[in-house]
């Protein structure tokens, strides 16, 4: 009972230090000047807006900072597994398309002709221009390959329960594994896409430096946010089958959400900031920072701290639901 009453105590003052801490956060982050009306008639209700937030997610920190023992074991299942990850994840990468004719081309065909076909509208038909003086077609790569990857890999993710459903009714087989797999698998045409940036800068006499090196970073948290959403909508998916068409939604109306084929500045500062609450926005501007802008990422603090406090908080929740959810997932498979 002590430590029950020790864990809701740490939980409240955590609640309390965390939403204030966020909120100076959000302030920093959206260069939001609360005492000032610097967005008009609308800055009132966003300073509430702000603060109701603040505290949801301070809440949600507080009681992810007490379950991060269980986080941690969660994830060293996967490090433990390191082999056994591997050698799944080259399987499935080929299973994709056993039985074509074309076989693993086709994984690097169909995005190579979207970014074609945008080019060409964008470019062709719209007369889009150059972005920061840099070739509109090397901006929009750097922004959309991030995409194909978070894309393909979380309604994957989401559904490998049901796809693995015989490894996940054997007892002695750590299920926990499989959506890391399917991330490992999804990484193959991501770096080969990584190469192609590099090509299409070579191209046009852009060479790699220090801060293109970054991509290693930002591919790091592009694979966090697709593995921490996936370990809840993994789990939860198996329960509500229609979860699943809920996520391709989601994607189809993120792609225009995310400033991909254009570019935030364009907005209305109040509207912006509803943008920016999109994590895949960080990843976005995180690699057009990399290989067009020359930022480093310690250079965008607040929003490199949003964006992992940020997993941290999704990533302990999806571990809560996943473990609670666990022993009924052989009746529903």
């Amino acid at each position: 009972m002590k430590s029950i009453g020790k864990k809701k105590a740490f939980i409240v003052l955590g609640t309390c230090v965390g939403s204030v801490l966020l909120f100076m956060l959000f302030t920093k982050y959206y260069n939001v000047k609360v005492d000032e009306g610097v967005y008009g008639e609308g800055s009132t209700l966003l300073n509430i807006a702000m603060i109701f937030a603040s505290l949801g997610l301070g809440w949600v920190a507080a009681t992810a900072l007490v379950e991060l023992k269980e986080t941690i074991k969660f994830l060293k299942i996967s490090v433990d597994n390191k082999k056994l990850i591997k050698t799944l994840s080259r399987n499935d990468f080929k299973s994709k398309f056993a039985g074509s004719y074309f076989g693993i081309a086709w994984a690097f065909i169909h995005p190579v002709i979207t970014i074609l076909v945008y080019w060409f509208v964008f470019q062709g038909a719209f007369k889009q221009g150059d972005v920061a003086g840099k070739p509109f077609i090397f901006w929009f790569i750097a922004g959309i390959i991030p995409w194909f990857f978070f894309s393909e890999a979380l309604p994957s993710t989401s559904n490998v329960f049901l796809e693995y459903g015989y490894l996940v009714k054997k007892v002695v087989f750590k299920i926990e594994v499989l959506p890391m797999v399917k991330i490992i698998s999804a990484l193959f045409v991501h770096v080969f896409f990584i190469g192609f940036i590099y090509l299409i800068m070579a191209l046009y006499g852009y060479y790699p430096d220090a801060y293109t090196l970054q991509f290693i970073y930002y591919s790091f948290a592009l694979v966090s946010i697709v593995y921490s959403v996936s370990v809840m909508s993994s789990a939860i998916i198996l329960f509500f089958r229609d979860f699943g068409q809920i996520i391709n939604v989601i994607l189809s109306v993120g792609f225009w959400f995310t400033p991909i084929g254009w570019n935030v500045s364009i907005l209305p500062k109040n509207l912006a900031i509803l943008f920016k609450l999109n994590p895949l926005y960080y990843i976005v501007t995180g690699y057009r920072d990399a290989f067009i802008d020359k930022i480093y990422f310690w250079e965008r603090p607040y929003g490199t701290l949003y964006f992992w406090v940020l997993c941290l908080v999704i990533l302990s929740l999806g571990i809560k639901i996943y473990n609670r959810l666990k022993p009924h997932f052989s009746d529903v498979i």
